[in-house]
């Protein structure tokens, strides 16, 4: 049986926690594990002792202005060490997908430096020239600016030939402090508007390439999709077929949560991420 919530306030009404652990967790990162340098709370005490009783633990990301190897970096800064390998980005799924499905591609990345290295050192060639230019790729770019937006607009409108890919779908990435910046979803919506020409596909999560790029052990059944958004880390989980646990310390409200058809409501709903060790192991 799972417990309920012992918040107080509007919270407590949809707090429910987890009464068994699963063989498998998948952690979303920003606004789930940390927010920008700091732990967010009960972090590293639920990933230790997830750890600790033997479970899987994997990190999904939609934040590509970092590499795999930059994540470890920072979790083990954070005293979470955690080999790369056990971290997918939109990095990853973004150069699998292109790898897999347009290798010949002459390639326009409206991204930072991790993806256009990235795309770089699987083979692609870049281009900024219009005439030769076969995928546009919106991504999370804070140089992004006119000169790019027009590149974009002359491959895809005037010459007719490239088609629009995004990172993730992402409106904003949040900050500490309540702040945020534009994220991937801005960029992709400029071009839109300008073009006429919809994005084709996007790498991040709700889609389900992010968990295929995953290498789990255990099944989907006895994983846990753990973040703190309903439209992307929620909603994939749900869709895949895993149980689901959102924590209240990032994008999502309590009156959100409330406010969703029973159907569509996380199964478990944290307001600290230990919660998700049950109380008899806690």
């Amino acid at each position: 049986m799972d417990r309920g919530g012992q918040g107080t306030g509007g919270e407590a009404a949809v707090l429910r926690y987890p009464a068994a652990l699963a063989r498998a967790y998948v952690f979303d990162l920003d606004g789930t594990v940390y927010l920008g340098d700091s732990l967010l709370p009960g972090a590293g005490r639920a990933i230790a002792g997830l750890r600790r009783a033997g479970a899987e633990i994997r990190y999904l990301s939609n934040n590509p202005t970092k590499t795999p190897a930059a994540y470890a970096a920072k979790l083990a800064g954070l005293g979470l060490p955690t080999p790369p390998q056990d971290i997918v980005n939109t990095v990853v799924t973004t150069v699998r997908w292109l790898t897999l499905h347009c290798p010949q591609a002459v390639l326009f990345p409206i991204a930072e430096a991790p993806l256009v290295t990235a795309l770089r050192e699987a083979g692609f060639r870049l281009s900024e020239d219009p005439a030769e230019i076969d995928v546009v790729i919106a991504s999370y770019d804070r140089g992004f600016d006119y000169r790019k937006l027009q590149i974009a607009f002359d491959a895809i409108w005037q010459q007719r030939r490239a088609f629009l890919v995004q990172t993730n779908p992402d409106a904003y990435c949040p900050f500490p402090g309540g702040r945020g910046e534009p994220d991937c979803a801005a960029v992709t919506a400029a071009i839109e508007a300008c073009t006429g020409q919809r994005c084709r596909h996007s790498f991040g999560k709700p889609d389900p390439l992010m968990l295929e790029t995953l290498e789990l052990a255990a099944p989907r059944s006895e994983t846990v999709m753990v973040g703190d958004r309903l439209r992307t880390d929620i909603a994939m989980g749900k869709a895949a077929g895993m149980a689901t646990a959102l924590v209240l310390t990032g994008e999502t409200t309590a009156a959100e949560v409330r406010c969703l058809p029973s159907d569509q409501r996380p199964d478990y709903v944290l307001d600290r991420l230990d919660r998700l060790i049950p109380a008899p192991l806690a």
